[in-house]
């Protein structure tokens, strides 16, 4: 290759890892509530997100401290922020779609929404104590 060659594929290349990382994730699943049916509670929602599991860590989405917003519309529709441990996580366009079916299916979920934001960055300092716990297993 010559080094024009060279240059190219790494502009190239860059470009793709750039691309990557400021892509934007968004998934949503389930359906409107039917009028007067009640909203899932925080605390079943939180229980449904503890369901979905990061396939590299063995520790769920919601104690790696991935969540980091849960805002329940008065119509049961739900929006969550949530982050990834690294912009280039192989798993960006899987785990919102989990986090938003695993509470879509909860009972008195509207349409849920997940978005992966990437501000503030995660760090190890966001996982709850049980998360904290599980990584000690390992």
């Amino acid at each position: 290759m010559t080094d024009e060659e060279n240059e190219n594929e790494a502009q190239l290349l860059e470009a793709m890892v750039q691309e990557k990382e400021n892509a934007e994730y968004k998934a949503t699943a389930g359906e409107p509530l039917k009028k007067g049916q009640e909203k899932a509670s925080l605390e079943t929602i939180i229980e449904a997100i503890r369901q979905v599991y990061d396939p590299e860590i063995p520790i769920n989405v919601y104690d790696m401290g991935l969540i980091y917003h849960i805002d329940i519309q008065e119509n049961g529709d739900i929006f969550i922020d949530m982050s990834l441990t690294a912009p280039g996580c192989p798993v960006a366009g899987v785990l919102p779609a989990q986090v938003a079916q695993a509470v879509a299916d909860v009972e008195g979920a509207g349409v849920t929404t997940v978005k992966v934001v990437w501000e503030p960055q995660w760090t190890i300092e966001r996982m709850t104590e049980e998360g904290r716990a599980m990584i000690d297993l390992f």
